[in-house]
């Protein structure tokens, strides 16, 4: 056994070590822990978070530097896992369990803000590069590459990222969610999933072909989902009905009224998400600037 194998084997191993600290901690000793480390450990979500980041750190290590994305991009990338991990696995997650706007806020970051950048990071050659190499083979199966089709659809995708947002509002729905951890981690899967998908679909840098769209339709597809973002964001700010009783059956851990909470969670998804998508088109237009630059580099 090589060196390199060894030594890639040891910090599988060391991932795991201190993945089963973290688990320990948490069963016996919760409401000792920072304010940073998860509230209720989730073996998925800490190995997709730890394994991403290393294989990023390993594949800048295996790539030329010429092949490395730059900089800012990689800061972005980094900067949207971990923004998913603060939401997902530190005291955020209980306070969202226990407040509508919190909750709010948190799937702002999965579904927007986090999903952005990770978007905007455009990793996936670096990831592919740290990868092992038993797993490179079952990206590239047909089931992968359907589902991936299937998710940047240009019709499914705008469809899916607005559908997914008023699905898991449904009152009757989310109550249920809320009383249910597997279903409320689903939940929290599938936002990730979607943003992570819709957001690579628009803010690709390579003009058409080899990206899926062109820029004027990918501008589209952002009227397309900032419309709908905004109603709901409106009848959730301005309605004077309590539509989530499920906060108050659990107990709000501040001191703010139902109608309140509600208020801000209906602002969240407002004004936030119509912000994002306004950053979008202008990096769309930018992207297509700069593309037509290159495209008439090379015709000179």
């Amino acid at each position: 056994m090589t060196k390199g194998l060894i030594s890639e084997w040891f910090w599988y191993a060391a991932l795991l070590v201190l993945g089963a600290l973290i688990w320990w901690l948490c069963r016996f000793y919760p409401a000792d822990l920072p304010f940073l480390l998860p509230w209720e450990f989730s073996w998925p979500i800490y190995l997709a978070t730890g394994l991403t980041l290393g294989w990023f750190a390993r594949g800048l290590c295996v790539l030329p530097k010429d092949q490395h994305p730059p900089l800012w991009r990689s800061l972005c990338f980094v900067l949207g896992i971990v923004s998913f991990w603060v939401v997902l696995q530190t005291r955020i997650d209980y306070y969202a369990q226990h407040m509508f706007f919190v909750h709010r806020a948190a799937h702002f970051v999965l579904h927007h803000f986090g999903a952005f950048f990770i978007a905007l990071g455009m990793s996936g050659r670096v990831l592919l590069a740290g990868m092992p190499d038993f797993l490179k083979p079952l990206l590239k199966a047909r089931p992968v590459q359907v589902a991936l089709s299937f998710l940047q659809n240009p019709v499914m995708a705008p469809f899916l990222f607005v559908a997914l947002l008023y699905f898991w509002l449904i009152p009757q729905i989310h109550t249920r969610v809320m009383l249910d951890a597997n279903i409320y981690e689903f939940m929290n899967w599938t936002m990730a999933i979607n943003g992570v998908m819709f957001w690579a679909l628009i803010l690709d840098s390579r003009a058409k072909p080899p990206a899926r769209l062109s820029h004027l339709m990918r501008a589209l597809l952002i009227l397309m989902i900032e419309l709908p973002q905004m109603v709901l964001g409106a009848i959730l700010s301005l309605t004077e009905r309590d539509i989530y009783p499920v906060y108050t059956i659990c107990g709000r851990v501040m001191d703010m009224t139902a109608l309140n909470d509600q208020h801000y969670g209906g602002l969240i998804i407002w004004l936030p998400g119509t912000l994002t998508s306004f950053a979008a088109m202008i990096v769309v237009l930018v992207t297509m600037r700069l593309n037509e630059e290159k495209a008439e580099r090379e015709a000179a």
